[in-house]
């Protein structure tokens, strides 16, 4: 069972080590390059018409991985992978659409912000009301109404704020993917280190399940999480696909991800700490994102309420830019921030374990 996990990651690397030069050769055909704002770091300036919508590869990637490796490991799909890619996918349809008008329409704003909130809203809503389905033997649904941090607490918040809850994580945490896509490779290898974390999770809260209490040496430290293997094999065909295409992303980015990546990639996120019961958790695994979108959000609110602004620039990437960072330095010390964020997040989910021990 454990063997489609490792199919998934090598399957997605492979697919997006090889099919995105393709994809980059398809769209610079077609002339869909990056606008680069006129107000950001001088050095980017060079970066104007590098093909863009690149979230097209380890979307399908993750996709084709998860049930390639399904296949080859004679494992049925499962209700919480399956809803999780669902998520990544609409998110990432959305944010396509965006990039198109963007790109191919030359309407520099792309989709109209209630229609991109109201495509956001559909694919949020149709996530968190049919991850509420499909109970297993054991009555468990992939979501809870319950609030989680490395378990669910005692809070159950009913099905109605729940949905609220879903959609303010997938909002979120997609905001906090596209701010972070500012600079080659940083969200895509920030990204990688997160279902890194959600790999390991999965397995975790698998060989430590409730389903299995008669075997494990401590019942009282179950997970009571419908499918975690099948999340751990979802974070893993993302962790292989988003590396693959890291490989074409890093300084200098030969393709970008767009919003149909960072939407992807911030819905999927969000999908994950869900279904595995880790939405508090997830604040600390993802802590660059966090950090990022709070830098945009203490810049307008200073600005708003004192003129002033408290960054050069934000996002936070961009004030270290114009301070004199160069871009490759950013990337690395952001990504050694992420990594440090990671065995926090790790450290607690493990801690919170041994404690029931």
């Amino acid at each position: 069972m454990m063997n489609q996990i490792l199919f998934a990651g090598v399957i997605g690397l492979f697919l997006t080590l090889v099919g995105t030069p393709l994809l980059i050769k398809l769209l610079a055909r077609k002339g869909y390059g990056q606008y680069i704002r006129d107000d950001g770091p001088r050095e980017h300036a060079s970066k104007r018409g590098t093909p863009t919508m690149g979230g097209i590869a380890f979307i399908l990637a993750t996709v084709a991985a998860y049930f390639l490796s399904k296949v080859i490991s004679g494992e049925p799909p499962r209700y919480s992978g399956v809803l999780v890619l669902g998520l990544m996918v609409g998110m990432g349809l959305v944010g396509f659409l965006d990039d198109y008008i963007k790109i191919v329409k030359r309407r520099s704003l792309g989709l109209r912000a209630k229609a991109k909130m109201a495509g956001q809203l559909i694919v949020g809503i149709a996530f968190a009301v049919l991850s509420l389905q499909f109970a297993d033997s054991r009555g468990n649904t992939p979501a809870s109404t319950k609030l989680s941090f490395i378990t669910d607490f005692g809070w159950t918040i009913g099905p109605v704020l729940f949905v609220v809850w879903a959609l303010f994580m997938i909002l979120a945490m997609s905001n906090g993917v596209n701010l972070t896509d500012g600079l080659d490779g940083l969200a895509t290898g920030a990204s990688v280190l997160v279902f890194g974390a959600y790999t390991f999770i999965g397995v975790w809260q698998f060989q430590e399940s409730c389903a299995n209490a008669g075997t494990l040496t401590n019942p009282g430290a179950c997970y009571e999480v419908r499918d975690p293997l099948d999340l751990a094999v979802v974070s893993s065909a993302l962790m292989g696909a988003c590396l693959g295409f890291l490989w074409w992303n890093t300084s200098p980015a030969k393709i970008f991800m767009g919003d149909t990546g960072s939407l992807a990639l911030g819905g999927v996120l969000a999908g994950l700490a869900i279904c595995s019961r880790t939405e508090l958790l997830l604040a600390i695994l993802g802590g660059l994102f966090v950090l990022i979108t709070m830098s945009v959000v203490i810049q307008v609110g200073s600005f708003r309420l004192t003129g002033k602004r408290v960054f050069r620039m934000a996002p936070l990437q961009h004030h270290f830019e114009l301070k004199g960072w160069s871009e490759v330095l950013v990337v690395v010390r952001f990504w050694i921030i992420q990594g440090i964020c990671v065995i926090v997040g790790l450290g607690l989910f493990y801690a919170g374990w041994a404690a029931d021990k």
